[in-house]
């Protein structure tokens, strides 16, 4: 049944730039997600050869634009149904226009959500949004976790993420370049602080504490364009998570998210 009724999915687009993941089953395809246009949101399904035609819903993070951008732009052009706790319909509604009332629905934070042959979990984290929370979808034993925009990972939350199949786990900066870069004091601050981002070491931490024997894929995402590097985040996790003997790219692949180009349509 796995075989032929598989989950899919691939990430469209992960960086401080734009967030959007794609995930289908036999009977729906949705996204997590819309930080980009429309326009470019559609170049980025054609690359995987699929089409918003086909997607009948989006499950919004939170209010940020990076991750909301595209969201009002999808639901009117292709009647999407939109989930958002109440926090963050109240918190972009400035942002993403009218959407049709029909298509509007709350998720709540730390419920489930069952689509028929999808059921999508949401979990609280802790970032400076009005009611941030993010996803994971289960589907025939198979879970796929996204965990980006959290100034830390809680026992709460590593609780709920433990032992996914695949997971996007945010590496958004490194301490030192951050550190040293443009930013301003109180926006290096902000992003150092328990309500910003995590940084490379801080998701490998959250990894390590996480991963099980399930574990076959995981993305490094939400890197910031100023203050990381690919290979750099690439690196400190992979080092770190040898260091304590987990199987890098032998019990699980270590990937990397990119901010302009999906990953390839993925099997769970």
């Amino acid at each position: 049944m796995e075989e032929t009724d598989p989950l899919r999915y691939s990430i469209l687009a992960s960086g401080s730039t734009g967030n959007v993941t794609y995930l289908e089953t036999k009977e729906h395809h949705i996204l997590i997600d819309a930080g980009l246009s429309g326009k470019r949101i559609a170049g980025l399904m054609a690359q995987i050869h699929r089409s918003l035609d086909d997607v009948d819903a989006i499950f919004v993070t939170h209010e940020h634009s990076d991750h909301s951008h595209g969201v009002g732009v999808l639901a009117r052009r292709y009647g999407m149904d939109v989930y958002a706790n109440q926090g963050t319909w109240d918190a972009m509604a400035n942002k993403i226009g009218k959407i049709p009332l029909e298509q509007k629905h709350i998720i709540a934070p730390n419920s489930v959500k069952d689509l028929g042959d999808m059921d999508v979990e949401s979990f609280s984290v802790s970032h400076d949004a009005a009611e941030p929370q993010f996803y994971q979808v289960h589907h025939n034993n198979k879970t796929f976790c996204i965990l980006t925009d959290t100034g830390y990972v809680s026992d709460r939350v590593e609780g709920t993420i433990r032992d996914a199949d695949a997971y996007l786990m945010e590496c958004n900066h490194d301490t030192e370049m951050l550190r040293m870069g443009p930013y301003s004091w109180p926006l290096k601050q902000r992003i150092l602080s328990d309500t910003g981002h995590l940084s490379n070491e801080e998701g490998a931490d959250a990894l390590m504490d996480v991963l099980g024997r399930r574990t076959k894929r995981i993305f490094l995402g939400h890197r910031s364009q100023h203050n990381n590097m690919r290979s750099l985040a690439h690196l400190t996790v992979a080092s770190l998570m040898k260091e304590h003997d987990f199987g890098v790219n032998h019990d699980f692949k270590l990937l990397d998210a990119e901010p302009d180009h999906p990953s390839k349509l993925m099997t769970l």
